[in-house]
C-alpha cells in the first residue's frame, strides 16, 4: 500500500502540483481518491480532516494538509524525514 494518500478531484490544479512535488521528492506510489466521482469519499475526507478543499494529503497516518501546507513542512525540513519513516 502507498505511504501517501492523497484526496483529490479531476480538475485541481493544486492536486497536480502537489503530485509532481511528490514525485520529484521520489514519491513513486501513491493512493488517489477522486472526491468529485465518489461522493462518500468526499464526506468522508471531510469527516478525517475538518477541510473541504483538496488536495488532502496524508504521508503515512500523519494529515500533512493541502499543497501550501506540504511546501511548507520541505522548507521546514520535515517533509523528507515523514517520507524515509512512512
Amino acid at each position: 500500500m502507498p505511504a501517501v494518500k492523497m484526496y483529490t478531484t479531476g480538475y485541481c490544479p493544486y492536486c497536480t502540483r502537489a503530485k509532481q512535488f511528490l514525485q520529484a521528492k521520489g514519491v513513486l506510489q501513491m493512493e488517489e481518491i477522486r472526491i468529485d466521482t465518489d461522493p462518500a469519499a468526499r464526506i468522508a475526507m471531510m469527516e478525517i480532516t475538518q477541510r473541504r478543499t483538496v488536495p488532502q494529503i496524508f504521508i503515512g497516518s500523519t494529515h500533512v494538509g493541502g499543497y501550501d501546507d506540504l511546501v511548507a513542512l520541505d522548507k521546514s525540513g520535515a517533509l523528507q524525514p515523514l517520507l524515509d519513516a512512512a
